[in-house]
């Protein structure tokens, strides 16, 4: 059973003042690319995890854990676990998504050995598994798990668990810059919190951008573009400060918007239309800013049998 899950690029991502559990209210709107990871889940005598770059990709995948640690392991044995089952699978996880790069690609191997595991155990003609099922296992496993199950374009809200589709109308084009090496996501927040704690700003209760929603329902890219927002990203900047040409070196080529990907370290660039978005890439990936540019568009279903 093999699924197909998208990445993601937060469009908005609001950050509000730590809580007393150690997390932070979001709101964060999703948007689902196509860049992808496919998952294969076949029989085994107990549970086993490979990973290996996707054919057509040079993510570098040395440092994807292939234990219990691993989110789609994790994933694995949830499902079982609410079967009943053992846990005797072999999961492949063939990566397209950067590892560590802000475009949530653990959490996308997670929702996919979610699909492909309750496809596998599960009754297909009276499933004890519903979608909302496999929506509550994602919260368990991460903020951005249930997303990449639902895919297209969402608002986040608590951790960015809670979703509520978004009306994005129309495609949008974009072009992703991977730096060499990944961010830790808590080290950007602890990061995120050191800054404001330095300035006496402890961040506010953060809202859903007007400006950014109206540009999704009339599918506007120039207004999208100028909307794009990541609190995460000063921190993410501080702790890679050469994120800075990457994204200067993106606008200077006519980006029409640009942004820090989620924690980062993989810068987003939005462009004006396909044509655009080749012409950017190619620029981009001339320019030497970054370690390998890719091409995307969204949004997409999330995870999905193939």
């Amino acid at each position: 059973m093999s699924v197909r899950v998208p990445a993601k690029v937060n469009l908005q991502l609001g950050v509000g003042p730590i809580r007393d559990d150690g997390y932070h209210d979001l709101v964060s709107v999703f948007h689902a690319v196509s860049l992808f990871d496919e998952v294969t889940a076949a029989p085994a005598g107990r549970l086993e995890v490979t990973v290996e770059s996707a054919p057509y990709s040079r993510v570098a995948v040395d440092g994807v854990p292939t234990g219990a640690d691993n989110l789609a392991a994790r994933a694995a044995l949830l499902v079982a676990a609410r079967l009943g089952v053992e846990p005797a699978v072999a999961l492949r996880i063939r990566k397209a998504i950067p590892v560590a790069g802000g475009m949530a690609g653990g959490s996308a191997d997670a929702a996919a050995a979610l699909v492909a595991c309750a496809r596998l155990w599960d009754d297909r003609d009276d499933p004890a598994l519903t979608r909302d099922d496999l929506l509550d296992l994602a919260s368990d496993l991460g903020s951005d798990v249930p997303f990449a199950l639902l895919g297209g374009t969402a608002i986040g809200v608590g951790r960015g668990e809670r979703l509520t589709p978004a009306l994005a109308r129309g495609v949008f084009h974009w072009v992703f810059a991977t730096a060499d090496g990944g961010l830790s996501t808590p080290a950007v927040y602890a990061e995120c919190d050191r800054i404001r704690a330095a300035d006496s700003r402890p961040g506010t209760r953060p809202q859903v951008s007007e400006d950014l929603m109206a540009a999704l329902a009339t599918g506007d890219a120039k207004n999208l573009g100028a909307a794009l927002v990541n609190d995460l990203q000063p921190a993410a900047l501080k702790l890679r400060p050469s994120l800075r040409r990457t994204l200067a070196a993106g606008r200077d080529l006519g980006a029409i918007g640009a942004l820090v990907s989620g924690s980062g370290p993989t810068c987003a660039f939005l462009a004006s239309n396909d044509e655009h978005a080749a012409e950017l890439a190619a620029d981009l990936d001339g320019a030497g800013v970054a370690e390998t540019i890719v091409r995307a568009s969204g949004p997409v279903p999330g995870a999905t049998v193939v």
